[in-house]
């Protein structure tokens, strides 16, 4: 029994996508019309975050400051939009926080929806899916770069589907803040500077000259800014790349002393104090994959995020199709899978109402019920504790961090004691959610524990002012002594968290 999808989009929904980048703040909304996006407000505000990002995962207040007061103003925007119709997406600096709810949670205040991190791989599908739709593929395998403020995704894909994703810890914030802390240019210091950032390209630079591509495209502000700069001083237009105006570029930065003192044409003054980092950054990617040439996107991480929330919204989700990745992984009992999954769902069916619980939860807890024994590939032992960490730490396209955190916790939470800490590491407004679909799952692994085919009869669940009620056969449940015993050790794991679990056999 599949996990049902959220409301399907209809003609003349407005969709909003939030970009929380490190070195810039985007806001895109966009109309669904006649199966098609057609955007209709752009907002675009230089934040810097990775600018007040210490070594410590800490971020500056003044810089706290300056991006809550940005989001803020999104918010704004965003008031008429519901916010299931709302993405927001944090990326490098928010993942490198020490306390990532610390920024979050006023940050979300100040927006007035959720965000949520997503991993470097995660990122680069975005990138690549935002790229894709505004150039329409043909039969070509394509690169795709995008340099951020902290991070740089590079992407190789067939037609609309990534099948290489890497992302580095260098972007124009971080690389300029790296590698030219005290201001100053010379040929000496980047020459270094490039030796170093090549060591990092060997970990996949292989590959994708194995892979290869017939064609290159850059997105992003860093990579349009630089693409101005080099046709600005005659070195390309319509929007490309060479090599040889890189060099030029390079040549002509290099003529500076310091940062300050960087003039170049066509570059504008937010770009100017970060621009070095930039073209360091892609033109130790010309020469570390043999790029000659590099197409400069229109389109890029924002309108990825639009995409894949249509994509959501329909049954296509690409969180499927991970799903039956990891199943397949991780030799999953398909079928023991699927009566876990369909008996959660129906009890989720039964308390939703009650409990509050909507699409999105139901959702998560038919992807872990599908994935609830992935731990038995590692070990039978703690085998859930296994299966939670897979979850927890691996990349898995579709999914945000705080959904694979949400995942994780499910799992983790299938059998033996309830771990609360398990919950408290989530968001505030995911967690209590979270709780509820773990008992779910509970019972449901619970009452397949037998692994027997057939629906168990009379099964319903009920909410009660102390906590659930269960509903069972009564000739079923005498003929499951294993399953009576368990439900008598259930109630006292319940009762250790202040729930009163009841039997009826009736």
């Amino acid at each position: 029994m599949p996990a049902s999808l959220p409301k399907a989009l209809q003609d003349g929904d407005l969709l909003a996508a939030v970009d929380l980048g490190s070195n810039s703040f985007h806001l895109v909304v966009a109309r669904y019309t006649l199966g098609q996006l057609r955007i209709v407000d752009r907002i675009k505000e230089t934040v810097r975050l990775a600018e007040g990002l210490d070594a410590n995962g800490g971020l500056r207040p003044d810089v706290v400051q300056r991006a809550l007061d940005c989001l803020a103003r999104f918010g704004q925007k965003l008031r008429n939009i519901p916010s299931p119709r709302v993405r927001a997406i944090a990326t490098n600096t928010v993942r490198q926080l020490r306390n990532p709810q610390a920024f979050l949670l006023p940050a979300e205040t100040a927006l007035g929806h959720g965000i949520e991190v997503v991993s470097g791989r995660e990122e680069a599908r975005l990138v690549y899916l935002g790229v894709a739709h505004g150039h329409p593929p043909g039969k070509s395998r394509r690169l795709v770069i995008d340099i951020g403020g902290g991070s740089t995704e590079f992407i190789i894909g067939d037609g609309l589907v990534p099948v290489e994703r890497e992302s580095l810890q260098m972007g124009c914030v971080a690389t300029t803040k790296r590698f030219f802390a005290n201001g100053k240019l010379s040929r000496r210091r980047w020459r270094d500077a490039q030796l170093e950032m090549a060591a990092e390209f060997q970990q996949f630079s292989a590959l994708y000259r194995q892979r290869g591509w017939k064609e290159v495209f850059g997105s992003s502000g860093t990579i349009k800014a630089i693409g101005e700069i080099c046709e600005a001083m005659g070195q390309g237009k319509g929007g490309v790349i060479t090599a040889e105006a890189l060099e030029m570029l390079t040549e002509r930065l290099l003529g500076f002393e310091t940062l300050e003192s960087v003039k170049l044409p066509g570059l504008g003054a937010e770009r100017q104090p970060v621009i070095v980092g930039g073209v360091l950054v892609l033109a130790t990617a010309f020469s570390s994959l043999d790029i000659r040439r590099l197409t400069v996107s229109a389109t890029a991480m924002r309108e990825g995020i639009l995409q894949d929330m249509v994509g959501r919204g329909s049954a296509d989700d690409p969180r499927d199709a991970s799903v039956e990745a990891l199943a397949i992984r991780y030799a999953i009992d398909t079928a023991q899978a699927e009566r876990v999954e369909a008996t959660a769902l129906s009890l989720f069916d039964d308390v939703a109402l009650d409990w509050g619980l909507e699409a999105p939860e139901r959702q998560m807890l038919g992807w872990a019920a599908r994935l609830h024994e992935l731990g038995l590939a590692i070990a039978h032992s703690q085998y859930h504790v296994h299966g939670a960490y897979v979850l927890e730490h691996s990349d898995i396209a579709g999914f945000s961090r705080t959904e694979q955190q949400f995942l994780a916790t499910l799992v983790r939470n299938q059998r033996r004691a309830i771990k609360l800490t398990s919950f408290e590491a989530l968001p505030d407004r995911v967690a209590p959610a979270a709780q509820r679909c773990a008992l779910l799952l509970r019972l449901a692994v619970l009452l397949h524990r037998a692994h027997e085919a057939g629906k168990i009869p009379g099964l319903r669940l009920k909410v009660t002012s102390g906590g659930l009620q269960l509903r069972l056969s009564k000739a079923w449940l005498e003929g499951h002594p294993l399953t009576r015993a368990d439900l008598e050790n259930e109630k006292a794991y319940l009762q250790a968290i202040g729930y009163r679990l009841d039997i009826d056999a009736g």
